[in-house]
């Protein structure tokens, strides 16, 4: 999702194009003193974190290696990382992830008229919004002065 906010983020208003969706998330997106693209960032890493916990934990496995009960009578070494969990992340990253990035990408208006896209940017704006992650900002204040950044306009 972020490479299709990033990609609409230097276009006009009028070239963002015409579907209620797009507009209504780029409307949100772009509130204010713009602080919701930051705040979706940081949102998105919390749920992207607790995606990734749930479905490792979910898609771990219990089978004792060694004993002939391998899953898809795999060895007793790939049985072991079948038991870390390590698979569905690797799953929900390949699926959940890049593919969408491409997608994002190639297609960032076609994108973000999907309204899955506008209903995640909630979720993830209300996931900063609770300050679980406030300390983001204090560290993204540090390093701004330090580095001297200044605000693209």
């Amino acid at each position: 999702m972020q490479i299709a906010f990033f990609a609409v983020a230097k276009l006009k208003k009028s070239e963002r194009g015409r579907a209620p969706f797009a507009l209504k998330t780029c409307e949100l997106l772009f509130r204010g003193d713009g602080h919701n693209l930051p705040g979706f960032m940081i949102g998105r890493q919390l749920c992207v974190v607790s995606c990734f916990f749930i479905i490792a934990r979910v898609t771990s496995l219990n089978v004792e290696p060694g004993f002939g009960n391998n899953i898809f009578g795999v060895s007793d070494g790939a049985q072991n990382f079948f038991n870390t969990g390590l698979l569905g992340a690797v799953i929900t990253t390949i699926l959940g992830s890049i593919t969408w990035q491409l997608v994002a990408s190639a297609f960032p208006l076609a994108f973000l008229s999907n309204p899955l896209v506008y209903v995640f940017l909630r979720i993830c704006l209300f996931l900063e919004a609770t300050g679980i992650a406030s300390g983001a900002w204090v560290l993204a204040a540090l390093h701004k002065r330090i580095a001297g950044f200044q605000r693209d306009e």
